[in-house]
């Protein structure tokens, strides 16, 4: 079949002009669907509906090996692959080998050097979505992991565990006395 809507970024195909549309989104990193609930945003309005269900502790689909639910029967499916150790998907360039379609294709990242996703504050180009969200809350100033004890903001969870490291041993009325002083 003919993909004659083509991506500028990456090259992808498209039988139509909608659905480029919507792959657009991976590069510039829009959500234009968003949840009600947490926030969370979405490329597409059916990924932002599946969410949804997230929210209600509905989990109709149970794993036989270790009863943890799922929200649909390819999470579930999905799931199982922990307890089968199964890795469907093989790289073509080396031996590596992924529990999901997702880890390989950034994967292939690696040997494509392909960067389809580019900060629209600075040029910078990254290999998967997540770092490039990340990257952008330097630009935005962003700080969603805040510690508990102290209330300092860090733009990534590792930042905020390494800080924490900080207050071992310390008990919060002694952290709640340290930041009255500084007040």
């Amino acid at each position: 079949m003919e993909k004659p809507w083509k991506c500028g970024d990456c090259g992808k195909g498209y039988v139509c002009p909608s659905d480029l549309e919507t792959h657009k989104r991976n590069h510039t990193g829009e959500r234009p669907f968003t949840c009600s609930v947490c926030e969370k945003g979405f490329i597409r309005l059916s990924h932002l509906l599946r969410h949804k269900i997230s929210h209600t502790n509905e989990r109709p689909f149970k794993c036989s090996d270790c009863g943890s639910g799922f929200n649909s029967s390819w999470e579930l499916v999905s799931h199982q692959r922990v307890h089968t150790e199964e890795r469907p998907f093989s790289c073509s360039h080396c031996t590596m080998r992924f529990r999901w379609s997702s880890n390989l294709r950034d994967h292939q990242r690696v040997h494509t050097g392909e960067r389809p996703f580019t900060c629209s504050h600075c040029t910078k180009r990254f290999r998967k979505l997540s770092n490039l969200r990340r990257h952008q809350r330097f630009h935005s100033g962003e700080r969603p992991f805040v510690c508990s004890l102290c209330g300092k903001g860090f733009i990534e969870s590792t930042h905020l565990r390494r800080h924490q490291r900080v207050h071992r041993g310390l008990d919060s009325a002694v952290i709640a006395a340290v930041n009255h002083i500084q007040d």
